[in-house]
């Protein structure tokens, strides 16, 4: 599972980051997560808002820190 998190480095991109380390970790999932703070690799996936969510290329939330158990929701289908 490859896992983005686009944001330029704004509070709650950094929120959203740490929670979806945490979530991958308690959960032993397989993933690889990146940050992504370059706005045009950002506009490129048509998010406008962020911080955004990438799970295996598909924009899965954007705009808003999702809770932890939204995140494992999302990330264990």
């Amino acid at each position: 599972m490859e896992i983005k998190v686009l944001g330029p480095g704004c509070p709650k991109c950094k929120t959203l980051e740490k929670a979806t380390r945490e979530v991958v970790e308690k959960n032993n999932i397989s993933a690889t997560i990146t940050k992504v703070e370059d706005i045009m690799e950002i506009m490129a996936f048509g998010v406008m808002s962020t911080p955004a969510l990438v799970v295996d290329g598909k924009v899965m939330v954007k705009g808003r820190v999702p809770s932890n158990d939204e995140i494992a929701k999302l990330l264990l289908g």
